[in-house]
């Protein structure tokens, strides 16, 4: 496959997907979203294939989340496409049949935050930054980004990620249950390998029927999601939306103090 966004290897019964766009620190588009689909569908099929790996390229971003600037061409949210490609990416992470880690360097923040909170597993650097962005710029996620995310850190928590929209380093993210383990920069890749290698150890229809039971618990968030991002695609059109997306692109302070509260 000829990927533009991401680089897709298979290796030794370990599929790896890096978001290769480290000069807007990963930040992902409609393309760099539908080669993932495609790499995610591709591992999920091969027979040789026991895990995935997803990552970003370089030290300083797992993923920033959506492209602004393609956000900005696009004059909101508004597109062609009936579907969203966030959820098929979401669908596809959590149907695929084998476990998939996240194996996060530096930001983790919007929905960058949200793609590894849909992984399986999540491993982390200890220079790791997680967090939401989306009510600064005019965005939200209704869907997994809350629903989920509320699930495995707690209503509380989820509430403060959201509303406050603070960032959070390594060792707060693993208090919270945020990950499962952190690793000095230098040893993600080795400590990933090694993870890998104990489940590809495992019998794989052990694995398969574990997974589908987790999805199926958490299944009635896809409908959710699915009213959420048409909330979205509604609501980023809006005056108040384009306001936060306008103020980021034009690298100006956002001002919602106009809208009704």
């Amino acid at each position: 496959m000829d990927f533009e966004d991401i680089i897709y290897e298979k290796r030794d019964g370990i599929a790896r997907i890096t978001i290769n766009r480290p000069h807007v620190r990963n930040a992902f588009r409609s393309r760099t979203m539908d080669e993932m689909i495609k790499a995610f569908i591709d591992a999920g099929e091969d027979r040789s294939i026991g895990v995935v790996v997803l990552t970003g390229a370089g030290d300083k971003a797992f993923s920033s989340g959506g492209d602004q600037s393609e956000r900005g061409e696009q004059k909101g949210l508004e597109t062609d496409k009936d579907t969203f490609p966030e959820e098929t990416l979401f669908y596809v992470i959590r149907t695929i049949p084998k476990p998939v880690i996240a194996a996060v360097k530096g930001y983790a923040v919007g929905g960058g935050n949200v793609l590894h909170l849909v992984c399986d597993l999540t491993i982390a650097a200890d220079n790791a930054i997680f967090g939401q962005t989306g009510p600064r710029v005019g965005s939200f996620d209704a869907g997994f980004g809350s629903v989920y995310l509320a699930r495995v850190v707690g209503q509380k928590k989820a509430r403060e990620i959201w509303y406050l929209c603070r960032f959070y380093n390594a060792q707060e993210a693993l208090e919270m249950g945020l990950v499962n383990k952190i690793v000095p920069l230098e040893k993600l890749e080795e400590e990933v390998e090694e993870w890998c290698r104990e489940i590809l150890a495992k019998s794989p229809f052990a694995i398969r029927a574990l997974k589908a039971s987790f999805f199926a618990d958490t299944e009635s968030i896809a409908g959710l999601s699915a009213m959420a991002m048409n909330a979205l695609r509604l609501y980023a059109q809006s005056e108040e939306g384009l306001e936060g997306m306008n103020a980021f692109l034009e690298k100006r302070t956002v001002d919602f103090s106009k809208f009704r509260k």
